[in-house]
C-alpha cells in the first residue's frame, strides 16, 4: 500500500469546520459559508501559509465533492415547476443569456482580456441554484411566480451550462456531432433508467424491502443514489463526457422518479444533503481555495482590473435577459431577478479548472473569474434581498404574456 499523508485533509476539514461554524456567530451576516470556506482554503494553501497541499486525497475527494454538488443540483431541479409559461420565458432569457455571454466573451478577447471566447461565455451563462433556493424560501418567494421563474431560469441555466461545456470543452477530443451523439445515448440511458426505476419502486415486494431496509444500517436508498450516481459519472467519462454532466442527469432522475406522496421516505433527500454538503461537497469547496492560484491574481494591475470587469460580465449574461421577466412580475422583482440569476460560483470553480487543464484559459483569468464569482455571491443575493423586502408592500402581479 502505497503511503499517502492525511495532513492537508485534516487541514482542509478544519478549516470545512470553522467555515460555517465561525458564521454561526454572526447570523446577521448574510454570507453563504461557500465563499468562506474557499477563502479559508486560500489562506491554509501553497499561497497561504503553505499548512495544505492538493495531495492524493485531496484530489479524489475534491473530484467526489464536485461530483455530489452537481448531483445535488440536479435533484433540486423541481420539474413541477418547468412547465407552461414560466418555462417558455426561462429558456427564452436562458437562449438570450447565451447570445449575450458570446459577445461579451469575444469582445474580452478583442480587448486582449479573454483566452477562449466561446469557454469564456459558457462560464458566463450559470446560475448558482443552490444559493438561490435557500434565500427564496427564507423570504417566502418559493411558491410565487417570481420564485418559479428564478428557479426555471436557474435550472436550465445549470443544465445548459453544463450540456455547452461537455459538447465544445470535454477532455476527448472528438467532433460536435459525436459529443451530440453521446449526450443523446446518455439521455436516453437516463431516461431508461428513470422508467426502470420508477417501475420498480411500485413493485409491492421491492417497495417493501426498501422502507424496511432504508432506516437501517443499511441505508438502502442513500446507496441506491450513490450507485446511480457513480454509473452516470462513469458511463459519461467513458463516452468522453465531461463527469459533472453525468452527476447532474443522475439526480435529475432521482428528482424525477422521487414521488413520495405518501411520506413514506420523507428524510431521503435530507440524508443525500448530509452526506453532501456535510462531507464531500466542502472539501471541494476549501481544496479549490487551496489550488487557487493567488499570484497569478495579483500578478498585475491588468489581471485584478478583469475581477470587476468580469462581474459586469455575469450581470450583463445573466442578469440583462431576466427583463423581459417584467410584465410578468412587476419592476422591482425583475430587478431582484437580475441580480439572482448572476449569482454564480460552482460552476465557475469547475468549468475555470477544466479550462486550465485544457490549456484554453489562464491562470491569471481563471483566478479572476472565481474571484468575480465570489464577488458575485457576496453581492447580489444580499442586493436582491434588500428589493424583495421592499416589494412586501406590493401585490404580485399575475402572470401573463411577456413581450420581448
Amino acid at each position: 500500500m502505497p503511503e499517502v499523508s492525511f495532513s492537508s485533509l485534516l487541514i482542509v476539514s478544519a478549516a470545512a469546520f470553522l467555515a460555517p461554524f465561525a458564521l454561526g456567530f454572526f447570523p446577521s451576516i448574510q454570507l453563504p459559508a461557500v465563499v468562506l470556506e474557499i477563502v479559508l482554503g486560500i489562506v491554509v494553501g501553497p499561497d497561504g501559509l503553505g499548512w495544505a497541499s492538493f495531495d492524493l486525497p485531496l484530489q479524489v475527494l475534491s473530484v467526489i465533492g464536485l461530483a455530489f454538488l452537481l448531483f445535488l443540483a440536479g435533484l433540486e431541479i423541481e420539474f413541477d415547476r418547468l412547465r407552461g409559461r414560466p418555462l417558455e420565458i426561462a429558456a427564452l432569457g436562458f437562449a438570450l443569456s447565451f447570445v449575450i455571454a458570446v459577445i461579451v466573451g469575444y469582445a474580452l478577447d478583442a480587448a486582449g482580456l479573454g483566452d477562449t471566447p466561446l469557454l469564456v461565455a459558457i462560464i458566463l451563462t450559470a446560475t448558482s441554484l443552490g444559493v438561490l433556493v435557500p434565500l427564496l424560501k427564507d423570504t417566502g418567494e418559493i411558491a410565487t411566480g417570481f420564485g418559479q421563474l428564478v428557479i426555471a431560469a436557474s435550472s436550465i441555466a445549470d443544465f445548459g451550462a453544463i450540456i455547452l461545456l461537455s459538447l465544445f470543452f470535454s477532455r476527448e477530443a472528438t467532433g460536435i456531432g459525436t459529443k451530440l451523439e453521446l449526450l443523446g445515448l446518455l439521455m436516453l440511458f437516463g431516461a431508461a433508467v428513470a422508467v426502470a426505476v420508477f417501475g420498480l419502486e411500485h413493485v409491492m415486494g421491492i417497495s417493501q424491502v426498501l422502507t424496511r431496509l432504508q432506516n437501517t444500517t443499511a441505508q438502502i436508498r442513500i446507496r441506491a443514489a450513490f450507485l446511480l450516481l457513480a454509473a452516470f459519472v462513469a458511463l459519461a467519462s467513458k463516452l468522453g463526457l465531461e463527469t459533472i454532466l453525468g452527476a447532474f442527469i443522475a439526480g435529475a432522475v432521482i428528482s424525477l422518479v422521487d414521488r413520495d406522496q405518501m411520506m413514506t421516505h420523507a428524510d431521503f433527500r435530507a440524508k443525500l444533503e448530509s452526506v453532501g454538503f456535510g462531507v464531500f461537497i466542502p472539501i471541494f469547496f476549501v481544496t479549490s481555495g487551496v489550488k487557487f492560484d493567488l499570484n497569478a491574481l495579483f500578478s498585475g494591475a491588468s489581471t485584478v482590473a478583469r475581477v470587476p470587469l468580469f462581474l459586469l460580465a455575469l450581470l450583463l449574461a445573466r442578469g440583462l435577459p431576466a427583463l423581459i421577466y417584467a410584465p410578468m412580475i412587476g419592476n422591482r422583482r425583475t430587478a431582484a431577478a437580475c441580480l439572482m440569476q448572476a449569482t454564480s460560483l460552482p460552476f465557475i470553480v469547475a468549468a475555470t479548472q477544466i479550462g486550465v487543464e485544457l490549456g484554453k484559459l489562464s491562470q491569471a483569468n481563471a483566478a479572476a473569474l472565481v474571484a468575480a464569482g465570489l464577488l458575485s455571491v457576496l453581492i447580489f443575493p444580499l442586493a436582491a434581498l434588500s428589493i424583495l423586502r421592499g416589494t412586501d408592500a406590493e401585490p404580485e402581479m399575475s402572470p401573463r404574456p411577456a413581450t420581448v
